[in-house]
């Protein structure tokens, strides 16, 4: 499957994804609903889209799944809802997100855990992954394999860039509504404020916080590049979105058809994964253009600061010895 364009992805929000169908619906022996949160044009509902006449070709029409993108079908909770009894039958959601049904799903969004995409995949393709996945099973849902990629989240600031842990020290930094955010950055010295997406624009322009934290492509969807002026690559935390199924609806599939199903959403899933990679690079190179500064930091000194401070031991507590072996023996140790 070649990668996928910027231009291609703009050119996607202007495509229906109510479902592709190459027959009519009333031919599919099982029509099943997908939704999610993101917009029409990103990578996830661009592959999610090829994915459905691969799946209803191999099923041999059998299988037909609609997609709705963008929130159609509700919030985050609500959706979850909805997978949960069965109103939809597929969802994508962060595990950060998740970890308020399934605590440990959050674990990989752990501050300055992984050091790299390579300990990344590693550890949701292996252990780590499987035994999150066997955690959500426990809450009657099935996540899919291969975890799609959301990326590694960034700090901007509009007074000066971050260069160590020190630069955070009493600094305002919005944060979404999470412990774990705010319990990591309160480490670092800074002084968090959780504070709703929709908000965060006004909200820095006005000084009400001197900086933020987000995956690159938030910052440019959203223009915080025209109310901030440094952009430092933290790495801080990763996340990715679990492709959930509702387990009764994918299990009253015929066995042969569930195959197929996991096969192509994980295939779509490790098409995505690129699609993101090459897209941040490329807005890095965008973003700069537009005068944000950017520079990179290592970062050990922040995990040794988590560390003195009890980030870590704080959240081995709530995770578990199990889970935090698991994730250990990825990344190194941490506590």
């Amino acid at each position: 499957m070649p990668p996928i364009s910027r231009r291609s992805l703009v050119a996607g929000a202007a495509l229906p994804l109510f479902g592709i169908r190459s027959r009519p619906a009333s031919a599919a022996e099982f029509t099943l609903k997908y939704a999610n949160n993101l917009p029409a044009a990103h990578p996830m509902n661009l592959r999610a889209n090829e994915m459905v006449p691969r799946i209803l070709e191999a099923s041999g029409g059998r299988v037909e799944i609609q997609v709705f993108p963008n929130n159609q079908l509700g919030s985050d909770t609500d959706m979850l809802s909805q997978l949960r009894s069965g109103a939809i039958d597929f969802f994508t959601l962060s595990g950060l997100i998740l970890a308020t049904l399934v605590p440990a799903a959050s674990i990989n969004g752990l501050g300055f855990a992984f050091k790299d995409y390579d300990q990344v995949w590693r550890a949701m393709d292996g252990k780590l992954g499987a035994f999150v996945r066997g955690e959500i099973a426990k809450r009657g849902l099935i996540a899919m394999d291969r975890i799609w990629d959301n990326g590694y989240r960034q700090t901007t600031t509009s007074t000066k860039p971050i260069t160590s842990p020190e630069d955070f020290r009493g600094m305002k930094i919005r944060v979404p509504v999470s412990p774990l955010w705010t319990s990591m950055f309160t480490a670092l010295g800074a002084s968090p404020a959780s504070i709703n997406f929709s908000e965060v624009y006004s909200a820095l322009q006005t000084k009400i916080v001197d900086g933020q934290e987000n995956a690159l492509v938030l910052i440019d969807t959203a223009k915080i590049y025209e109310v901030q002026k440094f952009c430092t690559m933290t790495n801080h935390m990763w996340d990715g979105y679990w492709f959930l199924a509702n387990r009764r609806s994918f299990e009253r599939l015929p066995k042969d058809a569930q195959e197929i199903v996991a096969r192509e959403v994980n295939k779509s899933g490790m098409d995505e994964r690129a699609d993101v990679a090459k897209l941040n690079s490329e807005l890095r190179g965008k973003l700069s253009g537009a005068g944000l500064v950017f520079n990179d930091v290592d970062p050990a000194p922040f995990r040794e600061t988590l560390k003195k401070n009890g980030f870590y031991t704080e959240w081995r507590g709530k995770y578990g010895d199990a889970a935090w072996d698991i994730l250990e023996g990825a990344v190194g140790n941490l506590s």
